[in-house]
């Protein structure tokens, strides 16, 4: 277990190492002046230049500004936004709760729905039913997630008007970002009807949640059937069988489990899809997220915004793929005996 973790530490330093070079390498790919890249600060005169050239070692050789910038970065000074002025820190501080918050319940849904259907097709299978669940799974997946966005807007809130256009919460609530996840900061809210609040948050989070889970869902569920469908035709099972082992027992003794541990390493992949649909389904819904923060940066040309959002971004989707896959190793320590015999 300490080789495992201590493996996947280095993994994750070295990885974040490779990021914040190629976001340092940004700073001077972007047109502009290097020094504003950097800080989002325009300095008013040569001296005041001069001076923070010196401060950020910008005048240093690229290996000395690098590690300079480095210790800035996890000391939490991030530089400032072009557009705003404000610390970048404090607006994705802001902004990436909002897309967790959004891909979390995504997720959510396509665990508690995609996996069970995707039992249920698989015990089926090759019936009625799985062709079903299987045709409307891939169709699903087909769509691309813009446009089923705009589609649930049109239906849900242009024609039948049962749901919000766009945003977090209605003007009528004043509620201050504790944790910047919604529903939590309704919970630690004060002096407002929080059962109002609740109904409203769910229903602003209602179609942007569906429509980024419902192509996580059909992914799930053909992940999922696939993987019964291997188990069931594996030789235990049939032996099972002959011994007139009942279809439950069998099903949570042995296909429940054995088909579950193919599905946790393809979740890694999910998260990366699952936080670019979010991201690119926040624009529609003028959700504020990290997404349309990005957008707005692009519009704004505040580079500044731009290099620190794509690293805040990259370093969750990296953290969180090898999180799950940690998990993996630790829950099925098998993997590791595999692996090794292929390489």
């Amino acid at each position: 277990m300490i080789q495992i973790l201590s493996r996947y530490g280095v993994l994750f330093i070295l990885t974040l190492l490779v990021l914040t070079a190629m976001s340092f390498s940004l700073v001077y790919l972007f047109p502009g002046d290097v020094l504003e890249n950097l800080t989002g600060i325009v300095p008013q005169n040569e001296i005041q230049r001069e001076a923070l050239m010196r401060q950020f070692r910008l005048d240093q050789p690229y290996v000395v500004q690098f590690f300079y910038y480095l210790s800035s970065l996890l000391q939490g000074d991030w530089g400032y936004s072009l557009a705003s002025g404000l610390p970048l820190r404090e607006e994705i501080g802001i902004a990436m709760p909002a897309t967790i918050e959004l891909s979390t319940y995504a997720m959510l849904m396509a665990l508690f729905i995609g996996i069970p259907l995707g039992y249920y097709a698989g015990l089926k299978s090759y019936s009625t039913t799985d062709h079903t669940i299987n045709a409307l799974s891939i169709t699903t997946y087909s769509f691309p997630v813009f446009w089923l966005a705009l589609i649930l807007i049109l239906f849900f809130s242009l024609h039948l008007d049962i749901a919000p256009l766009s945003g977090r919460l209605s003007l009528l609530f004043d509620i201050e970002p504790v944790t910047g996840f919604v529903l939590i900061d309704i919970m630690l809210a004060e002096d407002i009807d929080h059962g109002l609040a609740y109904r409203d948050a769910i229903s602003h989070l209602a179609l942007p949640t569906l429509a980024i889970g419902a192509i996580t869902t059909a992914s799930m569920v053909r992940i999922t059937r696939r993987s019964v469908i291997d188990v069931i035709h594996r030789p235990y099972i049939v032996a099972a069988r002959s011994r007139g082992v009942s279809e439950w027992q069998i099903f949570f003794r042995h296909v429940l489990r054995n088909a579950l541990l193919p599905i946790l390493p393809l979740m890694a992949i999910q998260i990366t899809t699952l936080i670019t649909n979010a991201m690119i389904v926040e624009t529609l819904f003028s959700w504020p997220g990290i997404g349309s923060w990005l957008i707005q940066a692009i519009y704004q040309r505040d580079f500044p915004a731009l290099r620190v959002g794509m690293l805040a971004v990259s370093t969750l989707v990296i953290t969180l793929t090898i999180m799950v896959d940690l998990f993996n190793r630790i829950i099925d320590p098998s993997r590791e005996k595999y692996e090794r015999a292929t390489v």
